[in-house]
């Protein structure tokens, strides 16, 4: 894709500021609007349909849970990117079940947020690692559950593919793990995904979540 637009909503200036100065330094990126809170977000991010949204949780008036939700439902294209002081797994399993694409946390160096953007906006799903191992440990651990969840139907090998994308391996590392090639990958994550009626890992993601394997954690 060309330029990422990006939207920020914080309602603390100063980290509205640095995300910009960050964010505008990248050759491929712009910062095309910024809200204190979620009411006045809401209306510019209709208008401006930037491509990410960085969005807190913690916000007075309507709250990142609550904007995130009314944004899946009227911008269903705009991916909003979680960037939180909330290390809590029950703020990631929230943003993402109201449709999220990435939760990262304030704390985290500034190449990884870029990581984290590029992700989102090109339709990945984007974790902070030292969460998303808690959320996906119980999926991991139970193999049975494994089976029912994604459905009889797949294939042993779909199975052992869609299990790693939930865990954040990429194609070419889920094909080192299972001895095939990146093509062979992606042949049996298409597939699992078309046999799922899912189109996206964020979906997948979201898919387990509705269903409660990933309820607690670990």
């Amino acid at each position: 894709m060309g330029t990422v637009n990006v939207f920020l909503v914080d309602d603390h200036m100063v980290v509205r500021e640095g995300l910009k100065t960050l964010i505008t330094a990248q050759p491929d990126m712009a910062v095309v609007g910024e809200a204190g809170d979620g009411e006045a977000a809401l209306q510019q991010i209709q208008d401006c349909r930037p491509n990410v949204v960085i969005m807190d949780i913690s916000m007075p008036g309507v709250n990142g849970i609550q904007l995130t939700e009314q944004l899946r439902q009227i911008c269903p294209e705009v991916k909003v990117l979680v960037l939180s002081v909330h290390d809590d797994t029950s703020y990631l399993r929230q943003m993402l079940a109201v449709g999220a694409a990435g939760y990262i946390l304030k704390h985290t160096a500034a190449d990884a947020l870029i990581q984290a953007i590029r992700t989102v906006a090109t339709g990945g799903l984007y974790l902070e690692p030292s969460l998303a191992e808690h959320v996906v440990g119980r999926y991991v651990r139970r193999p049975a559950a494994v089976t029912e969840l994604l459905g009889a139907e797949l294939s042993e090998r779909e199975r052992e593919v869609v299990q790693r994308v939930v865990q954040g391996y990429s194609n070419k590392e889920i094909a080192t793990q299972l001895s095939l090639s990146v093509k062979t990958v992606e042949t049996y994550r298409a597939r699992a995904l078309e046999k799922l009626g899912l189109t996206s890992r964020a979906a997948l993601v979201r898919y387990v979540l509705e269903r409660g394997w990933l309820h607690t954690t670990v």
